[in-house]
């Protein structure tokens, strides 16, 4: 780039200039709509944000009084969405779909308190689409329309069709585009489950099961918790607003935001309120100045509400940012309200509820004063060697600067000093920082915050990541645990796992969390060069270089040379998120897995051995 920059003779002139149509922008760059283009492996993918777009129009058809059933289809790698509306306008189908700012929802009041305002998410979907059609029935007549990138196809009129009204979007996303991919059922049906919770009396049907609800955030909480509650959930439902709270045993706090049906897997100004608001309330409620991390520790609850003209902070629509409902009202102010009136008179009516909340608070206040000495000696020793300890090889650019690559940010846990040194030298400085870890780190299941804060290893990673006194303060978009691909690895991933898991869980709940997988074998010739994560890969590219395959086993990050290691942590990169589902027993998996058991766990591995045969070795030899 400075050579370019520098070079007098880079042919910059006028022909440089290029305007793009919005259908070629969008599809040149798709990130900057519908977010990150993958396989479908991770549940916040393009892939998931395309099928959200359709189903949200279907979803302001059902609030807006029209049409009480949504069927989704996933076959083939082909969606289908048939909702039972007032059809999209016939006259206007055509520009609906394809047209860029179209739509009925910028002003009047054809949809109000809706989510797809910006006349953008349906277009996205059929831009990005090898095969997309519409079909919309009013009161018999039809009409369909097909396009192929967007670019359209044909045009159908029908008179006298026997059909109920409604709007039919199908479509196959462009492989030109997102290369191989595979739908995610468990994904989907998550998506439709929280639809359900959030439309009482819709019911939505998804490759011919149905999905309703029939007490709204209550049965989400009742359903996602991985524990049992400290107390009955509290429910409690006014007007463009219902919410829904309890505590369970861990650390952190857990929370199911949403607005308009939207779910704002990253909270915003809503959430921001409840936080403020349920701390608040609490410490009136019990007359006492309680701290608002005692109060909210161990926090479960999910939020909904709905405004007029809701603002996202991105096109996915996952951070809210509005700081009004309507008319001047803020959402401070109206969450604040709400939450001081309702909670405060559930609770004066259920003492047995307020009774176990002030009690978790307690045991909260105990806990935290007992670390706050460790803390504070921990924050005297920081300063003292500062940031930039021998743990820490920080960037340039954090997760909560105003910078466009904040949500770029990412640092790399890695074992050992081969490792770290690999990954920093070839590591992007601005957005890429690195911490190194001495062995394996402590076992910390079972054990108190005040015990492992004493532990050097997870004291600097807390102090780095910065989320010792509040998750939202993380300095990173993605964690990332990197290790060698063998059993001491996998055992240092587990533990780094637990560690979120019982003290920080939200990290890995907001999707912070990642493991990142490392090639395991090099396969080249003099022409070709691959790098292999499983025997099939592997196998593949022993074909491909044919007889003068060259096999290179990789058993550590400390092996692989910096040159190559800048494949494995750039645009190239394989992570897996660590993800907590709700059917995922949380305490139990701990204390199988990480507790005291040893006996148990042998006899486990020893009932569940494969004994399988080498092929690797085969092949070398």
């Amino acid at each position: 780039m400075a050579d370019l920059l520098n070079n007098p003779n880079n042919n910059y002139g006028d022909d440089a200039i290029i305007t793009l149509t919005p259908r070629e922008h969008l599809r040149l760059r798709p990130g900057m709509y519908v977010g990150t283009i993958g396989d479908g492996s991770q549940p916040d993918e393009a892939l998931y944000v395309l099928i959200k777009e359709v189903i949200d129009n279907s979803i302001d058809e059902f609030i807006m009084g029209n049409g009480k059933r949504i069927e989704i289809e996933v076959r083939d790698n082909i969606i289908t969405v048939r909702d039972y509306g007032r059809g999209i306008p016939l006259d206007s189908l055509t520009a609906a779909v394809s047209v860029m700012n179209t739509g009925a929802k910028y002003e009047g009041t054809a949809f109000t308190k809706t989510v797809g305002l910006n006349g953008v998410g349906v277009k996205a979907v059929n831009y990005l689409s090898s095969e997309f059609t519409a079909r919309s029935v009013r009161d018999g007549e039809a009409r369909t329309v097909t396009f192929a990138q967007g670019l359209e196809q044909s045009d159908r009129w029908e008179s006298g069709v026997n059909e109920k009204n409604g709007t039919c979007i199908s479509y196959k996303v462009d492989e030109e585009i997102f290369g191989s991919y595979t739908y995610n059922m468990e994904y989907i049906e998550q998506r439709i489950r929280n639809y359900s919770y959030l439309n009482l009396g819709l019911t939505l049907v998804l490759n011919g099961v149905s999905y309703t609800s029939k007490n709204g955030l209550l049965d989400l909480l009742n359903e996602n918790m991985s524990e049992e509650p400290l107390y009955p959930p509290i429910h409690l439902v006014g007007k463009d607003i219902e919410v829904a709270i309890t505590h369970g045993t861990g650390y952190g706090e857990s929370y199911y935001s949403f607005v308009n049906g939207q779910h704002t897997i990253h909270g915003g100004t809503h959430q921001a309120a409840f936080r403020e608001t349920i701390a608040r309330t609490l410490k009136e409620f019990y007359h006492k100045d309680y701290d608002p991390s005692d109060v909210r520790t161990s926090i479960v609850a999910a939020i909904a509400i709905k405004v007029k003209d809701p603002q996202f902070e991105n096109q996915p629509k996952t951070k809210f940012g509005s700081k009004e409902v309507e008319d001047g009202v803020t959402i401070r102010a109206f969450v604040g309200d709400f939450l001081a009136k309702h909670l405060d008179d559930y609770l004066h009516k259920h003492s047995d509820t307020a009774q176990a909340i002030q009690k978790k608070i307690v045991e909260n206040e105990k806990e935290r004063k007992a670390i706050s000495g460790v803390q504070k000696q921990a924050r005297e020793t920081a300063k003292k060697v500062s940031l930039n300890n021998p743990k820490l090889r920080d960037c340039k650019i954090h997760r909560n600067d105003k910078n466009e690559l904040a949500d770029k940010t990412m640092i790399f846990i890695t074992e050992g000093l081969s490792a770290s040194s690999s990954v920093t030298k070839c590591r992007d400085a601005y957005t890429q920082a690195v911490f190194s870890l001495r062995g394996k780190p402590f076992n910390c299941y079972g054990q108190s915050k005040a015990v492992v804060y004493k532990n050097d290893e997870f004291k600097y990673l807390q102090l780095a990541l910065n989320i010792e006194d509040d998750v939202d303060n993380l300095r990173y978009e993605k964690v990332i645990v990197a290790t060698d691909a063998d059993v001491d690895g996998m055992h240092i991933r587990l533990l780094i796992t637990t560690f979120f898991l019982q003290f920080f869980p939200e990290v890995i709940r907001r999707g912070h969390l990642y493991i990142l997988q490392t090639p395991l074998f090099r396969v080249r010739n003099k022409k070709e060069n691959y790098y292999c994560y499983n025997e099939e890969e592997r196998q593949a590219a022993v074909k491909k270089c044919g007889a003068t395959a060259e096999i290179t086993r990789f058993k550590g990050l400390g092996e692989i040379s910096d040159k190559e290691f800048k494949n494995f942590i750039g645009e190239n990169m394989r992570l897996d998120k660590v993800r907590i589902t709700k059917d995922d027993p949380i305490p139990d998996l701990l204390e199988f897995y990480m507790g005291k058991n040893t006996f148990e766990r042998q006899g486990f591995i020893i009932n569940n051995l494969r004994v399988e045969e080498d092929l690797v070795d085969q092949d070398l030899n």
